[in-house]
């Protein structure tokens, strides 16, 4: 199997994963969908009414509908909707800040295109995808000049910790790994898996992200899509252009991107995604890093998908992961960290041990007591 990067896939994960050799099923319209009045206020052209809407496709975390309305001059007009609670927020926030880098229109107007385009062939064709994807990652602009977002986006649901502004890339994605993290760890209850962790954040993280930004290198917060997998892209029926959807943006690292292609279950896995990628948005120096950084910024992507997608077999992935992360960057540490938990861990089988032990001799002194008493 192979890897989009020169670290392959480890066993879990082959074992676990293969990349779909067919498209995703394009998205059907069934039923029928009440409107909200507070959805019908908020289209965009005053006086528009809603016609019909049915439910189309589907969504782990919310509802979708398609809703054909007409607007005020008779024209008639298609629109996508997602409902959701805190999720449906991120999702306008963010979508409003995608939309800002195209060239000369109105944020709304744009938006009213994007929503009603016709989803053609998913994932989205390699060239066109990765050059729409680029030229998001390029002429994007964060408002501080920093990394992060105005408030916490949601991927899934996963309130990502990237609510603060901040001049370190290092540290914005530090808080939001170590945030995911900490979400993980009282669902696995796994000590090795706290120990590779604390590792990661510790040593790795520093070590891979830090250069990026040191010897006088200049690293841009770009607005990232964050969560670019086969389903959230796709071909447009009517203009033959590729275009992304269901954005959980922040302004960070444009590779963080691609973390999530590393996975073979995505069809965005294929080299040829990553090779026009990179054409497109030459590699950050160290060059010589990205294998490493591409393989740290899968991670968020792979423990959501542990401990969020019901039947998920990444438990071991994400382990392993992070253990050859470790390996690479702190393989003392590493060593050093799992001798002393199999030491403490011999040591409470051997205090429970010498417990149960005591346990027994007491109660065969008891024994011995009572036949003493009857004789």
């Amino acid at each position: 199997m192979e890897s989009i990067s020169n670290i392959g896939i480890g066993e879990a994960q082959q074992r676990v994963e293969q990349t779909p050799s067919d498209l995703i099923a394009p998205p059907t319209a069934t039923g029928t969908y009440q409107v909200d009045d507070s959805v019908i206020d908020a289209f965009p052209v005053k006086g528009t009414t809603v016609v019909h809407a049915l439910n189309y496709g589907e969504s782990l975390w919310g509802k979708t509908a398609k809703v054909i309305v007409r607007l005020p001059d008779g024209d008639m007009e298609n629109y996508f909707l997602k409902v959701g609670t805190t999720m449906a927020a991120s999702l306008v926030s963010t979508a409003r800040a995608v939309l800002k880098p195209c060239a000369g229109r109105d944020p709304w107007k744009y938006r009213t295109v994007h929503v009603r385009r016709d989803v053609g062939d998913q994932p989205a064709e390699p060239v066109k995808l990765a050059s729409r994807l680029a030229d998001l990652h390029q002429r994007s602009k964060s408002p501080t000049g920093k990394f992060g977002f105005h408030f916490a986006t949601c991927h899934a649901k996963i309130a990502q910790k990237v609510d603060s502004w901040e001049d370190s890339w290092c540290t914005l994605y530090s808080n939001h790994l170590g945030h995911v993290m900490n979400l993980a760890k009282p669902i696995l209850q796994w000590p090795e898996f706290d120990i590779v962790c604390k590792l990661t954040l510790e040593k790795v993280v520093p070590r891979l992200l830090l250069p990026l930004q040191s010897e006088g290198r200049i690293l841009k917060p770009c607005l990232v899509h964050g969560d670019c997998w086969d389903g959230n892209t796709a071909m447009d029926i009517r203009t033959g252009e590729a275009f992304v959807f269901d954005v959980c943006s922040f302004y960070g690292h444009n590779e963080y991107d691609t973390g999530n292609w590393r996975a073979p279950r995505h069809r965005l896995s294929n080299k040829a995604y990553i090779r026009n990628y990179k054409k497109a948005f030459p590699v950050s120096e160290p060059e010589e890093d990205w294998d490493a950084r591409n393989l740290l910024y899968s991670l968020t992507f792979n423990i959501g998908n542990t401990i969020y997608i019901p039947g998920s077999s990444q438990r071991q992935v994400v382990y392993d992961d992070m253990t050859t992360l470790c390996k690479m960057f702190c393989a003392s540490d590493l060593d050093e960290a799992l001798k002393a938990l199999q030491e403490d861990t011999k040591g409470d089988c051997d205090q429970e041990q010498a417990t149960a032990g005591a346990k027994e001799s007491g109660s065969g002194e008891e024994e011995e007591e009572e036949e003493e008493e009857v004789i």
